[in-house]
């Protein structure tokens, strides 16, 4: 049954510009509805069942009891949102995806919510690793989350302990994926539970990177694997791209959970021993088939990219890119 978010404020251009970029972005698991006058949105809510109701704080609260809604959440305009009487506020003049974040978070803070899950789609997972490094690992893995995201939903999730990505995206978060494996200890990771913690850089949606490497340090193998498997699973993503980085106790989960394993490999010395101990690694555990899904790659030498402002786009239409593309039509390999 399709979910319904009805959008009402005093700003009808407001509404209607909202509704669109939201609904255009299919990470809302809503249907987004805005109404031009308080009557239409009454009348609406007497014959359908409305999820969430996001309505102008300037509507007072005995009018906004009229309508029948799930759970209310108030556009407030000033930047300091205090709850308004029985109703959570957000600040409406901030980016869709930072107010659907917020809002998100409301629904899931409310009791009782029913746990959702996006059935009949299971994401291909794209693993990148290397036991090598300074070997492009960590450029690849975002270049190939952009081209993916270029041709169906594609989420990114970064292992790594210092990945660098906020600095390099321009964006902090409140949560991030230590966020993601609390709420998935709890058994409390579903989809309207990940759209609060997911960002978005142009069509490629991500997980904001731990802060503290000590978060990653507790995930386990089975447990690794099992996050990896939810979030291919439950989410309504195609394709699932993952920086493996340097996950010691749960390597084994995470390479486990991947459909196809990429890894950056270079040819001194130094790099083709770790190749080495890497495949002794995979006899002695017992995991000799996940051969089979990885693919060596040497990637193209580049230099400095330039500005780091604008590092992804770069990275997306540079010689990386190119190299991305082809191998992702099965080109390009060792």
């Amino acid at each position: 049954m399709e979910k319904i978010m009805a959008v009402y404020d005093v700003d009808v251009r407001y509404a209607r510009r909202f509704a669109d970029v939201v609904n255009q972005k299919e990470r809302t698991p809503f249907s987004v509805i805005p109404f031009s006058t308080f009557e239409r949105l009454k009348e609406y809510g007497q014959t359908h069942e409305i999820e969430i109701l996001l309505i102008s704080l300037s509507v007072p609260q005995n009018r906004i009891r009229e309508i029948r809604a799930g759970t209310v959440v108030t556009l407030a305009e000033g930047e300091i949102v205090a709850a308004a009487g029985d109703y959570p506020s957000v600040y409406k003049y901030q980016s869709a995806d930072g107010l659907i974040r917020e809002v998100m978070s409301c629904y899931c803070s409310q009791p009782e919510q029913e746990a959702w899950k996006v059935l009949g789609r299971k994401a291909r997972v794209y693993g990148v690793y290397s036991p090598i490094g300074r070997c492009l690992k960590t450029s690849l893995a975002l270049t190939m989350g952009q081209q993916l995201a270029r041709e169906g939903k594609t989420l990114y999730v970064s292992f790594e302990e210092f990945s660098g990505l906020s600095g390099i995206l321009g964006e902090s978060a409140r949560e991030d994926l230590s966020s993601v494996l609390y709420y998935f200890r709890q058994g409390g990771l579903n989809v309207v539970r990940l759209t609060s913690l997911v960002h978005g850089w142009k069509e490629l949606d991500y997980i904001p990177p731990v802060r503290c490497p000590e978060d990653l340090g507790q995930l386990e193998g089975e447990e690794a694997g099992k996050l990896m498997e939810a979030l291919a699973s439950e989410m309504g993503y195609e394709y699932l791209v993952a920086d493996l980085g340097r996950p010691g106790r749960c390597l084994s989960g995470l390479l486990e959970a991947c459909s196809r394993i990429y890894m950056p490999v270079k040819e001194d010395a130094v790099s083709a021993a770790k190749l080495e101990e890497f495949d002794r690694y995979l006899e002695a555990s017992g995991r000799k088939e996940l051969r089979e899904r990885i693919t060596r790659i040497r990637l193209p030498y580049h230099s400095s990219f330039g500005r780091r402002s604008d590092y992804m786009d770069q990275l997306l239409w540079g010689e990386l890119g190119d190299y991305v593309r082809q191998l992702l039509k099965g080109g390009s390999r060792t």
